[in-house]
C-alpha cells in the first residue's frame, strides 16, 4: 500500500535514525568529491560491477528493434493467477483462525499469507479500490473505511485479541476472492510490467525499510522479500529482450538482485523471517544500499526496452 500516512513517534524516530546514517554516508562521499548516488555506488562496489548503461545512448542504438512481449505478458498473467490462487487459500486459513478466536494461529498465518499479495501488488493497485481495501494502513484512509490486513494486524498485536474482527475477516476474504476474479481479465502490458517492477522496489524503500508497513507485527521482512521476488520475476520475464538490447544492463540487474537476496538470506528463520525489530542499524543500512543499487539500473530497463 503506497498511500502516505502519519508515522507513529517510535517509527519516526527509527526512520530519522536511519536517515541520519544515510546522511552521514552522503557527507562522507561528498568529502571525497563524489556527488553521485552514494548507496548505489556502495552496493555497486559490493557486487564488483559498477557498470550501468547509459539509457539514452543504448536506446538510440537499439530503437529500430521492436520487442515482442507477448510471451512475457502471458507468463506474467499465469504467475499472477498462481500467486492469487494461493493468496486466497492462505487468506482463508488466516481469516478462519481470526474468526475462531485462535490468536496465536492467526498471528502465525498473517505474514505468510501476505507474501502472495505483496509479490503481485502492482496488479491490485491497478484494480480500483482493492489495494486500499486489502492493504491500507491506519490513516491511509478514513477511519470508517479502514479494513483489511492491517486492521486485523492492529487487533492481534497491539490489542492482543481477535474480538470484533469477524466482519473485518469476512470482508478481507471477499476482497481477496474479488482480486482473484479480476486478475483473469486484468489488462497487462509491457509498461505495467516495467513500472510494476520499479514500484515494488519503491514499496520496499518507502515503507518496508523504514518498518512502517508492519508497525504492529514487525513482520516487514516477509513483505520486503516478497516485493523483491515479485520484481525479480518481472525482470526474469523481460530478461531475454533486455539481453538483446543491453547485455551489460541485464547482467548488472541480475547481479544486484542476487546481492540483495543474499543480504536478506541471514534473516530467514525456519519457514519465515525474524522480527524487523531485531535488525541492527548497520544491517538496515546495508539492505537499503543494496536496494538502491538495484533500483537505479532497474529504472533504466523501460527506456532500453522502449516501453
Amino acid at each position: 500500500m503506497k498511500i502516505g500516512y502519519a508515522v507513529p513517534a517510535g517509527l519516526l524516530a527509527a526512520s530519522l535514525l536511519f536517515a541520519g546514517c544515510a546522511s552521514n554516508d552522503n557527507n562522507n562521499n561528498g568529502n571525497n568529491g563524489n556527488n553521485s548516488n552514494t548507496s548505489g555506488n556502495n552496493a555497486a562496489a559490493q557486487t564488483g560491477n559498477g557498470a550501468t548503461s547509459s539509457p539514452s545512448a543504448t536506446a538510440d542504438s537499439t530503437a529500430a528493434t521492436t520487442a515482442d512481449f507477448t510471451t512475457a505478458i502471458d507468463e506474467y498473467r499465469k504467475y499472477v493467477i498462481e500467486q492469487c490462487d494461493e493468496f486466497v487459500k492462505q487468506t482463508e486459513g488466516f481469516t478462519d483462525a481470526v474468526k475462531a478466536g485462535k490468536l496465536e494461529d492467526a498471528k502465525a498465518l498473517y505474514a505468510p499469507a501476505r507474501m502472495y499479495y505483496e509479490r503481485i501488488e502492482p496488479i491490485a493497485e491497478a484494480l480500483g479500490d482493492l489495494d486500499p481495501n486489502i492493504d491500507a494502513r491506519e490513516n491511509d484512509v478514513d477511519a470508517a473505511d479502514w479494513r483489511g490486513f492491517h486492521k486485523i494486524e492492529q487487533a492481534l498485536w497491539q490489542n492482543n485479541t481477535t474480538d470484533g474482527m469477524t466482519d473485518v475477516a469476512d470482508r478481507l476474504l471477499k476482497d481477496a476472492q474479488l482480486l482473484r476474479a479480476k486478475v483473469e481479465t486484468a489488462e497487462i502490458d509491457a509498461n505495467l510490467l516495467v513500472t510494476g517492477a520499479v514500484e515494488l522496489l519503491n514499496e520496499v524503500s518507502s515503507s518496508k525499510v523504514t518498518g512502517e508497513e508492519e508497525r504492529y507485527s514487525h513482520t516487514d521482512l516477509y513483505d520486503f522479500v516478497a516485493n523483491v521476488e515479485g520484481a525479480q520475476k518481472i525482470y526474469e520475464l523481460l530478461k531475454p529482450e533486455l539481453a538483446k538490447k543491453d547485455p551489460a544492463l541485464e547482467q548488472t540487474i541480475g547481479e544486484r538482485f542476487t546481492a540483495l537476496l543474499n543480504e536478506l538470506a541471514p534473516f530467514k528463520s525456519g519457514d519465515g523471517y525474524v522480527s524487523y525489530e531485531t535488525l541492527k542499524e548497520d544491517e538496515v543500512r546495508k539492505l537499503s544500499q543494496n536496494l538502491d543499487a538495484l533500483a537505479e539500473p532497474l529504472s533504466n530497463m523501460g527506456t532500453i526496452l522502449g516501453v
